[in-house]
């Protein structure tokens, strides 16, 4: 069974690269997120013409996740199974994430996957910080609360932390910023203690491997990114780990790319074998 978690930065902007990459790679799964669609924009028909299903939560021009799947889809949960709260601030995006279209669970092809996107928190002390640390206790209470980590269970998506200082291009540059703080490691952190591993890490022990590189500057082609993309994974789902990459290509080319590049594993057996394009860099 193949998975993959990616970051479109708009799905409808990047609909054709999706579709390409869906027949590159062919996902079992895939989890979306940044769709920046409503539910009612959402490209069901695409989707379907590559044979999968699409369970979306999105709210329009911010945020927005979805689980595609070949497989049935059922159980979806959005927001932590709470209505979306009113916003008080509707012009404003990341200061009230459970306002916002930031988390999908579902059941598919007998494996629990939640499609994530944090909050980005902008600078430290601010009240973005605030939010996206109570978004990550209010995720951590849904897992004890509504989940078992005995079951499969892959939740995936955009982190937006960088667990580790090797998960950075240069950890001096990066401190005192977001992303990489204390607190926010910590929240990584105690998803683990609750019995997830970090999926990469079980195969990948190297440096500078990253998810996102900026688009300014030549931050891709310097490879001065950040490893913010993740799965983090059950036991049962570790047992079943054989491979996992980042597909550095699909960051590439035309039409423009998003800033994000898709995470890509496999459980139990290979899936269908695409170059990740790390060989070449």
């Amino acid at each position: 069974m193949r998975i993959a978690t990616w970051n479109v930065n708009s799905l409808p902007a990047r609909l054709e690269k999706v579709s390409w990459w869906l027949e590159r790679v062919r996902p079992d799964v895939l989890l979306l997120q940044e769709t920046k669609v409503t539910d009612d924009d959402a490209p069901f028909e695409e989707l379907a013409r590559h044979g999968y299903q699409l369970a979306h939560h999105g709210e329009g021009r911010w945020n927005g996740v979805a689980i595609a799947s070949l497989h049935r889809i059922s159980d979806v949960v959005v927001n932590f199974g709470a209505p979306l709260a009113p916003a008080t601030t509707a012009d404003v995006g990341d200061d009230e994430p459970l306002a916002e279209a930031r988390m999908i669970a579902a059941r598919t092809g007998g494996v629990r996957v939640v499609s994530i996107y944090a909050p980005n928190g902008r600078s430290l002390g601010s009240p973005f910080y605030a939010a996206k640390l109570a978004w990550f206790e209010r995720l951590a209470r849904w897992c004890r609360e509504a989940c078992d980590p005995a079951e499969a269970l892959v939740i995936g998506g955009d982190f937006n932390v960088a667990p580790s200082d090797q998960d950075v291009w240069d950890s001096a540059a990066c401190h005192g910023g977001t992303h990489v703080s204390a607190p926010e490691r910590a929240a990584l952190q105690t998803l683990q203690s609750w019995g997830l591993r970090d999926a990469y890490r079980l195969r990948h022990p190297e440096q500078q491997r990253f998810t996102w590189w900026d688009y300014r500057a030549g931050a891709f082609h310097k490879n001065l990114g950040m490893r913010i993309d993740h799965f983090f994974v059950s036991e049962p789902v570790a047992a079943r780990l054989q491979w996992i990459e980042v597909d550095r290509e699909a960051r590439k080319g035309k039409p423009t790319p998003s800033d994000h590049a898709p995470l890509v594993m496999d459980l139990d057996e290979p899936g269908q074998p695409f170059d990740a394009g790390w060989t070449a860099r």
